[in-house]
């Protein structure tokens, strides 16, 4: 008769069995799977090891090329925009590469006349009723010379009242400093821009500094006001997008898709790096020299405009 003692005796003979089983194949295998593993392990690290000493070489030469471009910018536009005005405006989306885009059209000899600096709630739909009734109560006594848009958006007719006393005027009208100042001072109480303290008095050109599209819930509203601010701008004057990329929404886009704003807006996509900052002032100058407008950048098949004839 089997009893329970028999049982314990099998089952602890199974278990021996088992663990010696274990014991023996592990001995068997481990020299040649952990040899194994242990080459792919050092092939691993060494390969991440180049993998890092190249991007780090990579970086280092991006590097060395913007500061290359920055010691050759004095050579490539220095002096070329002597004597010019212009003034920048600033959109929030550019607020990182703004200063940047200044420092390079000051190599290039310009009169920078101030710097406006646009608010989100400048676009923000919900406040185009206020912006209009904004608009009415601070317009100057002379309107800009291509008049106030005649609807009831307040985007485009504030833009059109901001480019009017920031702009020369073709209709041979002028501005006076203190309805400039009084129209700047209005919006930027109400929380709608900032002004330079140092405004000069009115530009022929604006550079427009912009960066990417606006991803809230309200992003096609706000991204489609941002291209009527400078489509009054281009209405008043000379206009350079300095902008950061091409993707959908984003105003450079925008304005190389639109075939009208194409032909008389200028936009460089990379003026958030020295070289485009380049590009920027040059279009400026390409602008103010030749009244031709051009589209320049990583996206385009051209990085610079052409050299002067």
């Amino acid at each position: 008769m089997i009893n329970f003692r028999y049982h314990v005796v099998s089952l602890t003979a199974v278990f021996l069995a088992l663990a010696i089983g274990l014991v023996v194949g592990t001995a068997a295998l481990n020299g040649p799977v952990a040899d194994s593993l242990s080459d792919n392990v050092n092939a691993l690290r060494k390969n991440n090891e180049q993998l890092r000493e190249t991007v780090n070489s990579l970086e280092a030469q991006v590097q060395r090329e913007e500061e290359f471009v920055i010691e050759a910018a004095p050579i490539m536009v220095g002096g070329r925009l002597e004597g010019r005005r212009i003034v920048i405006l600033a959109l929030p989306s550019g607020q990182e590469h703004v200063d940047g885009v200044t420092e390079m059209l000051a190599t290039a000899g310009a009169t920078v006349t101030g710097r406006i600096d646009i608010q989100d709630k400048f676009v923000n739909p919900d406040n185009s009723v206020d912006l209009l009734s904004l608009a009415a109560r601070a317009a100057p006594p002379t309107p800009p010379a291509n008049g106030v848009p005649g609807n009831s958006d307040g985007v485009e007719t504030s833009s059109a009242l901001l480019a009017g006393v920031l702009l020369d005027r073709t209709d041979g009208t002028t501005v006076t400093a203190a309805d400039r100042t009084e129209l700047l001072e209005a919006y930027q109480d109400a929380g709608y821009l900032t002004a330079s303290e140092d405004l000069t008095g009115s530009a022929e050109a604006v550079v427009v500094v912009s960066g990417q599209p606006y991803v809230d819930r309200d992003a096609a509203k706000k991204d489609s006001s941002v291209v009527r601010v400078v489509e009054q701008f281009d209405k008043a004057g000379v206009t350079v997008v300095a902008g950061s990329g091409s993707n959908a929404g984003n105003l450079v886009a925008a304005v190389r898709g639109d075939p009208a704003l194409s032909r008389t807006i200028s936009t460089v996509d990379n003026a958030n790096t020295p070289m485009g900052q380049v590009s920027a002032t040059l279009a400026t100058i390409e602008q103010l020299d030749t009244n031709r407008a051009g589209q320049y950048g990583l996206d385009t098949p051209s990085l610079l405009p052409p050299p002067a004839e």
